[in-house]
């Protein structure tokens, strides 16, 4: 582990893991503030394309953050010959998938919903303005804080950097993103824009409103998954939508609409009726 690392904090347990890399608790030293230290171990990443994308990760991560309360903050960079360590801001709570699958099939309530939408689709607006796409919206990344009232995104593993007002067709490429949770033109192989995390989030939004009960686009494998999001036929199946609003209803639809033209964009998802009003504001809104 990076000497200046260990100089300037204190290592603690681990937190997490992921495909890449490990988190651990940490100390500024200077200051006693409680952080946590991602590090990723270079000889570990299977190709090229993996090493690079790890090297990337942190500068668009600061990018992405940076006077952005609803991205995970990154407070600094350490490399050295064999690791990569991103120190960034703790947070307490669960993520959105462990706090789906601890209600045991209970669905969030529409202020729930809401509550977790607006924040995200706050952080991705503030994203796409600076040309940062995260391409890997789904509640894995989606981190609460210890009283569950805060929700941030995380893990810019997969995001890219595009031309703001440029968006659209023609702006990024690549098959990358979660089955479950990756757009249609993305699936189908096409040039895409910032868009698809508009359509990943209405995803994550049917989740929780199901309690994890069905996703839109299902399948037994992956390929399965991919042709019916190529398909891209929105459902609401009576027995898991009947309590739900029409309001959150319509806004799924202009999030998840197959054509990107026409899909709603983070900014136009912040000035729907059904998110202004906080999804029927209940107390109980996370």
């Amino acid at each position: 582990m990076s000497e200046e690392l260990r100089r300037e904090y204190e290592i603690g347990e681990e937190i997490g893991r992921g495909r890449f890399g490990v988190v651990r608790r940490c100390m500024e030293r200077a200051t006693g503030e409680a952080y946590a230290v991602k590090s990723v171990e270079k000889g570990g990443l299977m190709d090229a394309v993996d090493r690079e994308g790890a090297g990337v990760e942190a500068k668009v991560a600061q990018l992405a953050g940076a006077g952005n309360p609803g991205v995970v903050g990154v407070r600094a960079v350490y490399e050295d010959e064999g690791w990569i360590h991103v120190v960034m801001e703790l947070c307490e709570g669960p993520d959105l998938f462990d706090w789906i699958r601890e209600r045991r099939g209970e669905p969030a309530t529409e202020p729930e919903a809401a509550a977790v939408v607006a924040q995200i689709a706050a952080a991705l607006a503030a994203c796409h303005f600076r040309g940062v796409a995260h391409r890997d919206v789904k509640p894995d990344n989606i981190l609460l804080d210890g009283a569950g009232r805060r929700a941030r995104l995380a893990d810019f593993g997969s995001a890219a950097c595009f031309v703001p007002g440029e968006g659209g067709a023609g702006a990024m490429a690549g098959l990358v993103g979660t089955p479950y949770y990756v757009a249609p033109e993305v699936v189908a192989g096409m040039e895409y824009g910032e868009k698809v995390d508009v359509w990943s989030l209405g995803v994550v939004m049917y989740v929780m409103l199901t309690g994890g009960a069905a996703a839109p686009f299902g399948g037994d494998t992956a390929e399965e998954i991919f042709a019916a999001v190529r398909r891209g036929n929105l459902r609401f199946p009576t027995r898991l939508f009947a309590g739900v609003s029409s309001g959150a209803k319509d806004l799924m639809r202009r999030m998840m609409c197959k054509d990107p033209s026409r899909r709603f964009s983070a900014d136009q998802v912040l000035r729907h009726p059904w998110i202004m009003s906080g999804g029927g504001l209940s107390e109980n809104a996370i």
